[in-house]
C-alpha cells in the first residue's frame, strides 16, 4: 500500500474508531429509534451521491462533444465505482441507486421521508440549500454535514473530492449495529428487511471493492504532490469529526424521543 495512504489510516485511526464506537449505536434499541437514525443519515447517502457524481463529472468527460480527460485509469476507478452506487439492485432486482435503496428501507421502516424528499425536489428547483433546509426542517446536524461536503465540492480539487469519499463515508458501520439488525429482521421482516439489505450491499459492494477503487483514485490523483497529500490528510480528518457530529444530532433526537 502506497506509504502516504498508511500516513493517512494512521492519522484518522482515533477518529475512526470513534464513529465506530459512537453512543448512538447503543441508544437504538426499537424500530422507532431505528427511524429517527435513518432521517439524519439518509442526508448522508445523498451527499455521498453528489460527491460521487462530482467525481465523474471532473475526472470523465460528461459532455458533448466528447474529449478524453485525464488518466485512463482514473477514469476507469471512477466509472467503475458509479456503475455500482447509481445503478445497484434491489432485493426484487431492479436497478436502483443506493439513495433509491434508502428511500425504500425507510419506507418500510415506516421513517419519515418527507424532509429529505422535500429538501431535494426544492434544491432541484432552485439550487439554494439555505431556504431548502429551512423549507423541508433539515436537521441542523444534517445541515452542517452536507454543508461541509459541498464546500468541498465546490473547492474544485478532485483529490480532496476523492480523499473524503475514500476516508470518511459509508464503510464506518460497526459489526454490532449490522447484528442488531439482523436480529431485528428475524421478528420483523417486514420493517427491517430493506435496511438490512442496504447494509449488506455496503459491505460486499462499498466496503470490499469500492474502497479498494477509490484509495487507488485518490493515489492517482495525489501522486507525489506533498502539498496535496497534507491538505488531505487535513480535509480527511474534519470529514470524520462532521459525521461524529451528525451521529452526536442522531443521538440526541433518539434520546430526546424515549425521554
Amino acid at each position: 500500500m502506497n506509504s502516504k495512504i498508511t500516513e493517512i489510516n494512521n492519522n484518522i485511526a482515533a477518529l475512526r474508531e470513534a464513529i465506530v464506537k459512537h453512543k448512538v449505536y447503543s441508544v437504538i434499541n426499537s424500530v422507532a429509534d431505528l427511524r429517527i437514525f435513518m432521517q439524519y443519515h439518509v442526508y448522508a447517502v445523498w451527499d455521498f451521491m453528489s460527491l460521487l457524481k462530482t467525481l465523474q463529472n471532473n475526472l470523465t468527460c460528461t459532455r458533448v462533444p466528447w474529449f478524453p480527460v485525464g488518466d485512463a485509469n482514473t477514469r476507469y476507478l471512477i466509472n467503475e465505482i458509479v456503475i455500482g452506487e447509481e445503478s445497484d439492485v434491489d432485493l426484487n432486482g431492479i436497478r436502483k441507486s443506493h439513495f433509491e435503496l434508502y428511500l425504500d428501507a425507510m419506507q418500510q421502516c415506516g421513517a419519515d421521508t418527507q424532509s429529505i424528499l422535500k429538501f431535494t425536489s426544492l434544491l432541484q428547483n432552485n439550487n439554494d440549500f439555505a431556504s431548502a433546509f429551512k423549507a423541508s426542517n433539515t436537521p441542523q446536524a444534517a445541515q452542517d454535514f452536507v454543508n461541509f461536503t459541498f464546500s468541498v465540492i465546490k473547492s474544485n480539487k478532485p483529490y480532496l473530492q476523492s480523499a473524503i469519499f475514500t476516508f470518511g463515508r459509508e464503510d464506518l458501520i460497526p459489526g454490532m449495529f449490522i447484528s442488531m439488525i439482523n436480529d431485528m429482521n428475524k421478528t420483523m421482516p417486514e420493517n427491517i428487511s430493506n435496511f438490512k439489505y442496504y447494509l449488506e450491499r455496503h459491505i460486499e459492494v462499498d466496503g470490499d471493492n469500492h474502497s479498494h477503487l477509490a484509495i487507488q483514485m485518490t493515489s492517482n490523483l495525489c501522486g507525489e504532490n506533498e502539498q496535496y497529500w497534507q491538505e488531505v490528510n487535513t480535509t480527511t480528518l474534519e470529514s470524520l469529526k462532521m459525521r461524529i457530529r451528525l451521529w452526536d444530532g442522531a443521538y440526541d433526537a433518539i434520546v430526546a424521543n424515549k425521554n
